[in-house]
């Protein structure tokens, strides 16, 4: 093949220089399965053979110390620039690494060996297109020479994809006289690697040996050497790094690259310690370009705005899963082929995607404020990321089994985003707290609206709504971190510790103007039910937070209570005018007042059935005291004396309301049975026609109430009519002996009820003095 006018021209130049140069596919590495890939040790070798002591290398041309007026590159600039134009019209193939030529190179073929090297690797390796076929057909050997051999070789390279390299190698001969600086930049421009490096080690070869033939005595020419040196191997490095960070993005086309570059890693790291050199590890730039790659990947991953996509966390951090899958199944079936088994590439990315990984949440996590974006964090953190959708994923094994698929957080950050979103379900559930007083005001207070019932009890859905929102709180939470579910509880509880009396302040300021309409004690009821309700369920986490639940209920308990005690004045305070006139003149001849009473008792018992039990039983059992004592307290009050015999009728009416009273209390499920007595134990002695009978009537009611004393029974005898006289003293004698005869110290103080009572003094000046001295004034009953 004829060389083109312009390499003819500087022939005699290149003839000079061509013996250091060898087509860069005879310096190239071998694929596995090579005949001579085996590793011969002789790396150095070949370098020092070819620099004997008797023939010193020619000074390196240098851009730092001002190289020849004509380079070897410039006597042929041509074809460079034929090179740049044919790089715009030609599509290079893909080929496998070139094995050495076992000719005398020639001008035309250095000219072909770096167009072909260079724009090959820069080009991904692509077939040539019809236009460059005729352009080649006119300077090269036809086409139909070239394709079949290329063809063959790339069926051959994929066939031996899935292979990886060999940990050992044999360096290729290192040129006698390197090329000029500006050269080697070109071939490192140009992604020329191999050839690149073998002519950095020639130069640098050179720099060791002027080095130790000047000593400690440096000439200026050497320091401009070594500084060229340093200049070319940082360009070098990155470049290397440039490559390595986008292998990930663009595998098939640096495929071949890698090679070269693993092989001059290789090189350089087994050199370290000789001058000349980088000071810095080339593994460790290496694992800083992969770990580049992996933030160039990482950082393209689609990020809404919060304001576009309510689920912006979740999507993106969604796409980032996938992409880190695909990118580590990219390294496991192509890149790791292209690397020997010492660089561990596969477990270099996953180590780079850990570390990445890491910083780019730590990014994120002030732009997480939700409640749902923080779990969608935690989970994916948690959960997601050493799961089989990601870093477990199936199409990942068996590399990943060595590996650990746990994301390293920096310390305290984790904890940072738990105490993060424990604060948020506090807000969040303080938040719903106020909605559920907003929501009762506008539904319910507002227009003064009829509460709902369930199961025929007076309820508000508030206490299933908070309910369902601490439940969910608690089970998401635990998918988390049991621990942090516990927290999730604590928070909850703590925040609902507050609200019974929030609701009740609220529900005071705009409700007590409804007081004592029948609508205020519907609504009081109603919040009785409610809160019970409540308490029950959040009684549910007393085994795993005792105290908070004990602090809360304590809450819950002390507004019952006070809504009970409101219901209680409410009725006591209808019913007072009607009970004082029980026991009196107008009350023995008219029934107006009790048949109100009886009325007011009646609407009690509604509202005692709209009351869930426990509370219902309680307020029930309250009033029956209440209406006892006031009903019975009234004889006590000595408003009223029955003469004429009318304490017949009155012990008649007694015993007719007592049975209605005693009738209503127990339908509302009144705990005080024992009341029940003590209507009928008075009528029977109130009903006594003959007084002496009276003695015989006490027992009975001094067992029911062994508080029932002296002062009492003195009333209850002023009441039927009989205020003094011998039997009078009499029947208060056999009182005493009564008492005496029980055993007063096992009154059960539960049971009281007369010494509740109010007694009435009875200032007549002849009610005290002894019998004896009135006895002769009695007359005999």
């Amino acid at each position: 093949m004829q060389a083109n006018g312009v390499v003819k021209e500087a022939l005699g130049v290149l003839q000079t220089v061509r013996r250091s140069i060898r087509r860069p596919a005879e310096k190239s590495p071998r694929l596995p399965k090579r005949k001579d890939s085996k590793v011969t040790s002789r790396a150095l070798g070949q370098a020092d053979v070819s620099e004997s002591p008797s023939s010193p290398p020619p000074a390196s041309p240098s851009l730092s110390a001002g190289s020849p007026a004509i380079s070897p590159l410039k006597t042929f600039g041509g074809f460079f620039q034929k090179k740049d134009e044919d790089q715009n019209d030609s599509t290079p193939y893909k080929r496998k690494p070139l094995a050495r030529s076992k000719t005398d190179p020639n001008m035309s073929k250095l000219t072909d060996s770096l167009l072909k090297k260079g724009s090959s690797i820069r080009r991904s390796l692509r077939l040539p297109s019809k236009k460059d076929n005729d352009k080649a057909g006119r300077q090269d050997p036809p086409a139909s020479e070239v394709l079949p051999e290329m063809t063959e070789e790339k069926e051959t390279e994929m066939e031996e994809v899935s292979e990886e390299i060999e940990e050992l190698y044999t360096l290729p001969e290192i040129p006698h006289t390197p090329l000029s600086v500006m050269q080697i930049n070109k071939l490192i421009e140009m992604e020329v690697l191999e050839e690149a490096h073998l002519n950095l080690l020639a130069m640098r070869l050179e720099f060791q040996k002027e080095q130790e033939q000047t000593g400690d005595d440096s000439p200026m020419e050497l320091a401009k050497k070594e500084k060229d040196l340093n200049l070319l191997y940082t360009d070098l490095r990155k470049k290397i790094c440039t490559i390595v960070c986008d292998s990930n993005s663009f595998p098939a086309r640096n495929k071949a690259l890698l090679i070269h570059v693993a092989r001059i890693i290789q090189e350089e790291e087994k050199r370290a310690e000789e001058p000349g050199g980088l000071p810095d590890s080339w593994m460790e730039a290496w694992k800083e370009a992969v770990s580049q790659g992996v933030q160039v990947k990482v950082n393209g991953v689609h990020l809404e705005k919060k304001e576009q996509n309510q689920s912006w966390l979740a999507v993106h951090l969604g796409l980032l899963g996938k992409c880190i899958v695909e990118d580590l199944e990219n390294v496991k079936r192509d890149l790791r082929w292209s690397y020997p088994p010492s660089f561990k590439v596969f477990s270099t990315y996953v180590k780079s995607y850990h570390r990445v990984v890491r910083q780019h949440l730590r990014k994120l996590e002030p732009q997480v404020t939700e409640l749902k974006d923080l779990y969608a964090l935690l989970d994916w953190i948690l959960n997601k990321y050493k799961s089989e959708k990601i870093m477990g994923n199936f199409s990942l094994q068996p590399d990943m089994a060595e590996e650990s698929a746990d994301l390293q957080l920096e310390e305290g950050f984790l904890k940072q985003l738990l105490e993060k979103y424990c604060c948020k379900v506090k807000e969040d559930m303080s938040a719903a707290l106020d909605r559920v007083i907003e929501l009762e005001y506008e539904t319910v207070w507002k227009d003064q609206i009829t509460p709902q019932r369930e199961d025929n009890f007076l309820n508000s859905p508030f206490p299933m709504d908070l309910w369902t929102n601490v439940k969910a709180n608690v089970v998401i939470s635990g998918k988390l971190d049991a621990e942090l579910a516990q927290r999730v509880i604590v928070s909850c509880l703590e925040e609902l510790k507050s609200f019974p009396r929030r609701f009740e302040t609220q529900f005071k300021c705009h409700c007590s103007a409804l007081q004592p309409q029948p609508r205020w004690t519907e609504y009081q009821i109603t919040y009785i039910n409610s809160f019970h309700t409540l308490q029950e369920h959040m009684e549910g986490y007393q085994d795993s937070c005792p105290n908070e639940v004990e602090g809360f209920k304590r809450e819950v308990k002390g507004l019952i209570v006070r809504l009970m005690e409101s219901l209680e004045e409410q009725f006591k305070e209808d019913v007072k005018p009607l009970l004082r006139r029980m026991m009196t003149r107008k009350w023995l001849i008219n029934d107006d007042d009790f048949r109100q009473l009886d009325s007011r008792i009646q609407v009690l018992s509604q509202h005692c059935d709209s009351m869930k039990p426990p509370h219902a039983k309680e307020f029930a059992s309250q009033l029956h005291y209440h209406v006892v004592k006031e009903y019975i307290g009234q004889l006590m009050r000595n408003n009223y004396s029955c003469k004429n015999r009318k304490h017949e009728r009155a012990a008649t009416k007694i015993s007719e309301q007592w049975n209605k009273l005693s009738d209503l209390f127990y339908d509302m499920k009144s705990a005080h049975e024992w009341l029940h007595h003590v209507g009928h134990d008075l009528s029977n002695i109130i009903g006594q026609n003959n007084k002496a009978d009276i003695k015989s009537h006490l027992q009975p009611l001094v067992e029911h109430y062994p508080d029932f004393s002296r002062k009492h029974l003195v009333a209850v005898l002023y009441f039927r009519g009989l205020q003094s006289g011998r039997e009078h003293h009499l029947i208060l004698q056999k009182l005493t002996a009564l008492k005496k005869e029980m055993d007063s110290t096992s009154t059960d103080r539960s049971q009281v009820l007369f010494g509740d009572m109010q007694v009435t003094t009875n200032t007549d000046c002849l009610s005290n003095l002894p019998f004896s001295c009135v006895s002769s004034l009695l007359p005999d009953c």
